[in-house]
């Protein structure tokens, strides 16, 4: 029955999209057939209203009233301009996700649950909520330590957010099932799949543990580093449903204004927060991939606080090294080495021509090498690399997609802050210094290395690995000879579990249908 449920939910959120101008406001004139009749009439439906609104506003407006789990999609969805388009995730990215405060009581019962003790014992004091979001809400607090009192920030998860989630995210799967099915073009990007990345992402941003280990795992990396820090976790006052941090006393980076009137140097802030983003990216291989200018502080040392860590992304060693050699080939003007990098590492089909993909990358780099310096923007860059991409059939990658929105938003907030911003020449020392250590002889002798260290492995594990292929042999043998054979009852379970898709699936359709035409005779 669950089908049912989310066949009405996502009949609400579309017929909510559809009066408020969100259908009406897609690029309908590209659509032929059934489509395109189902854009003109969203258009007779939107109200009047509606009709003079910008299409951010009108995306703003429809999410308001889906709820929570609509932001989130939103924002979502504005990382991946591969799904939604470039122009639509600009959009997108423009929801601000903002929300109503819970009361103070519910989140002390929440505090309470998550960490099995009174407030009190645990907070000197703990004050009204601050500022709120979809799935958690900021209060102030104070802790004593030693006889000393400091002040904390107390993030606390929503309450009833975990099960509105659960329920929009059985929409959000039927809509992507129903679009793998009915839409064969639309396979390339994987709906189901990057729903499930969805899903994951929200279900690791609403155990603020998670978050808590995030801050905890970038803090580490970038003890070091120049110019950027992120808050320390006390991790004494931290569960599922809670998040204690330092709190953070600085100038949000979009109030340039009061950033230049406390004095700081703000071309050397945005070297800082470029340099410090590609560090996270190349060094690490992990990055925060929420860095929009509300989320970044500036302390009184002219220090960059990074906070709220819900969202990060993740890349690994053939993901980095693929990075920096896509810049270092643009640099260079090495066009084919680009094409056969994307090859090599078999994110574009064998059965594409390198040649002819080199070429298309030639006609991305050529027209950059014109232009002074600080107008080429890097993340423009890439957003054109994947858009070329998608020509010679490459599989969306998320995380590479990730990593490129996210570098439009640091790169957009470097330029507010200086707009004659070179973004080559502040990368190039650490490109530059990633390259040699991993490209070079250092990195061919650390390969090397790992490379005999995985030999060793594969050694220790070679009795057992004979074990098991001598196991799997004589278990197909025996298939070859009697067939392939189900346990009764894993018959049965299969038959009934078929039976049961197929016909919630189609009452779910007669459903749908019937609250249409309901809808329809409504309206005439």
């Amino acid at each position: 029955m669950s089908n049912i449920g989310a066949g009405f939910r996502l009949i609400r959120a579309g017929w909510i999209m559809t009066r408020e101008g969100v259908v009406a406001a897609l690029p309908g004139e590209e659509l032929y057939g059934l489509p395109r009749f189902g854009w003109r009439v969203a258009k007779l439906f939107t109200r009047r209203s509606a009709r003079k609104l910008q299409r951010s506003e009108r995306l703003a407006d429809a999410v308001a009233k889906l709820g929570p789990s609509y932001v989130k999609l939103g924002q979502f969805l504005a990382t991946r301009p591969d799904v939604v388009g470039n122009d639509i995730a600009v959009d997108l990215a423009l929801l601000q996700d903002r929300m109503s405060t819970f009361p103070k009581k519910e989140a002390v019962a929440l505090i309470e649950g998550s960490l099995g003790r009174p407030v009190d014992d645990l907070y000197h004091s703990l004050g009204e909520p601050i500022a709120a979001a979809s799935i958690a809400q900021v209060h102030e607090a104070e802790v004593e330590k030693d006889g000393v009192i400091s002040k904390v920030a107390v993030k606390v998860i929503r309450p009833g957010v975990r099960r509105a989630f659960a329920l929009d995210l059985e929409s959000y799967f039927l809509a992507a099932r129903l679009q793998e099915k009915h839409i064969p073009s639309s396979r390339r990007l994987r709906p189901v799949e990057v729903t499930e990345t969805l899903a994951q992402t929200t279900k690791i941003e609403m155990d603020l543990r998670l978050e808590a280990a995030a801050l905890s795992e970038i803090g580490e990396n970038t003890r070091d580093d120049p110019g950027f820090r992120v808050p320390y976790v006390d991790w004494e006052r931290t569960g599922r449903d809670v998040l204690t941090m330092e709190w953070i006393d600085g100038i949000k980076m979009n109030n340039v204004e009061a950033l230049r009137e406390a004095g700081h140097d703000l071309q050397t802030i945005a070297a800082n927060l470029v340099q410090s983003f590609l560090r996270h990216t190349l060094r690490d291989g992990f990055f925060h991939a929420d860095m929009h200018p509300g989320n970044l502080f500036v302390d009184s040392s002219g220090m960059i606080v990074a906070v709220d860590l819900g969202i990060s992304g993740r890349l690994g060693k053939k993901e980095r090294r693929f990075l920096a050699e896509i810049l270092y080939g643009f640099i260079t003007r090495d066009y084919l080495r680009v094409a056969e990098v994307h090859f090599e590492a078999g994110y574009v089909p064998r059965t594409q021509n390198v040649a002819s993909f080199a070429q298309a990358i030639r006609a991305i780099g050529e027209p950059i090498h014109g232009q002074p310096a600080e107008t080429i923007s890097m993340a423009r860059l890439l957003t054109l690399l994947f858009e070329v991409t998608e020509l010679f059939d490459m599989a969306a990658r998320p995380e590479l997609v990730l990593l490129q929105k996210t570098m439009v938003v640091v790169e957009g907030v470097a330029r507010t802050l200086d707009p004659t911003f070179n973004m080559w020449k502040t990368a190039e020392p650490v490109v530059g210094d990633w390259i040699r250590g991993n490209l070079g002889p250092r990195g061919i002798l650390d390969d090397a290395r790992e490379a005999a260290g995985a030999l060793i492995s594969i050694a220790r594990q070679a009795p057992e690995l004979a074990l098991r292929t001598e196991r799997l042999t004589r278990e197909i043998d025996a298939m070859a000879e009697n067939g392939l054979r189900f346990d009764p009852e894993t018959a049965k379970a299969i038959g009934k579990a078929e039976a049961r898709y197929t016909r919630s699936g189609r009452i779910a359709l007669w459903i749908i249908a019937a609250t249409l035409l309901w809808i329809a005779w409504r309206l005439i």
